[in-house]
Parts: structure tokens; C-alpha cells; sequence
């Protein structure tokens, strides 16, 4: 999972699911071109789906000829949950 988020375009595209949930690969192509200035290729991004499906981070969902992607924060949480900080006090 860490090797996952280590990319800031997979962090762009966790950030652009976390905003609306459910997109396609023509979608988050677009989103990530239009709103972050990204051109990369469909296979590109396809290819850093591929990564953050493979960490759990998000889920995919086929209809029809359409495949749809979700943000999964369970993973996220986990880590959240691992490592509680403790109430820091500034001297």
C-alpha cells in the first residue's frame, strides 16, 4: 500500500474518487487532465488503477462495457488505527 501512495498521480486519483465516487477510465482521464494539467495516456492511468486496486485502496465494478472505481479508505483507516497519536502538549 505505501508503494501506492509514494506516486502523487495515484494520490491525485485516490483524491479525484474521494470527491465522486465511481468513475470510469475515460472519467479520471479527463478529471486528471482538465483540473491537474495531466496528459498521460489511458494505459498510463490504467496502469496506476491496476497498483491501488492491487493495495486495496479502491474497488472496480463492471457494467456493460463500462468498468467504474471506487476509493476504498479501509486500508487507510487500518493505518490510522495502528499508530494513534498521543495528545501532545506545546511546551
Amino acid at each position: 500500500m505505501y508503494r501506492a501512495l509514494d506516486d502523487e498521480t495515484r494520490r491525485l486519483v485516490l483524491d479525484e474518487l474521494a470527491a465522486r465516487d465511481g468513475q470510469t477510465l475515460f472519467e479520471i482521464c479527463s478529471t486528471l487532465a482538465t483540473r491537474h494539467g495531466l496528459t498521460l495516456t489511458r494505459q498510463a492511468i490504467s496502469q496506476h488503477l491496476g497498483v491501488l486496486e492491487d493495495a486495496g485502496l479502491l474497488r472496480t465494478e463492471r457494467r456493460g462495457r463500462s468498468k467504474f472505481h471506487y476509493f476504498t479508505p479501509a486500508p487507510l483507516a487500518e493505518i490510522a488505527r495502528r499508530w494513534p497519536l498521543p495528545e501532545r502538549t506545546t511546551p
